[in-house]
């Protein structure tokens, strides 16, 4: 049998005894205590059920000070019950104080089971994103401008000579004479011998 596994059976084993003794003593105290019947069998299960939800807390890393303060509660109740089984205590005339603890035990039990379980971590929220803040204009300095508009300014309107009109109202009328259509802007400028700018003008008051 490898040495490692030799260790964990003997560390088990001595676990079962001292579980075995310390429920054998729970048990004779409660009896003595005038906890008869399956009463007596409740209590040591109530003792070992506290120590294991203590200790689990410890494990846990959360609520470490309830954990230690009710672990060191029911260690107490347990090795209590076995100092006083050793013969320190007359099991046949057991004192009144004692009495008073072993019928008080259920309501500590539940107490420690349900703070134990209450004390248990929660999931975290979610933290919010953090929010930029935009600078501020230092005291004193002006805010800076809104950028101009992209859209570029309409060019002013081209102004155009009355005279220049008619005699295109002519041009337009002979070339609509000879070809059936409407002149349009590039043959007007062509004809009338100016600027495109002026010819659209133009073409816009025919």
């Amino acid at each position: 049998m490898p040495a490692r596994l030799a260790r964990v059976d003997a560390v088990l084993v001595q676990a079962v005894i001292a579980a075995a003794l310390s429920f054998a003593h729970l048990h004779d105290l409660a009896a003595a205590a005038g906890q008869d019947g399956w009463k007596a069998w409740a209590y040591p299960v109530s003792v070992d059920l506290l120590l294991v939800a203590a200790w689990r807390r410890l494990r846990s890393g959360h609520a470490r000070t309830a954990g230690w303060c009710w672990f060191v509660i029911a260690l107490a109740a347990s090795l209590g019950a076995n100092v006083a089984t050793a013969g320190l205590l007359d099991m046949e005339d057991v004192p009144a104080w004692l009495r008073i603890l072993v019928a008080g035990w259920p309501a500590v039990a539940f107490l420690g089971g349900t703070l134990l379980a209450h004390s248990a971590p929660t999931p975290e929220s979610p933290e919010p994103e953090p929010v930029e803040d935009i600078p501020a204009s230092p005291p004193g300095v002006p805010a800076p401008a809104p950028p101009a508009p992209t859209d570029r300014p309409e060019p002013p309107a081209v102004r155009v000579p009355a005279a220049l009109v008619d005699h295109a109202r002519k041009v337009a009328a002979d070339h609509h004479a000879r070809t059936g259509t409407a002149i349009d802007a590039p043959t007007l400028r062509a004809r009338l011998g100016v600027p495109a700018p002026m010819a659209d003008a133009i073409a816009a008051q025919l």
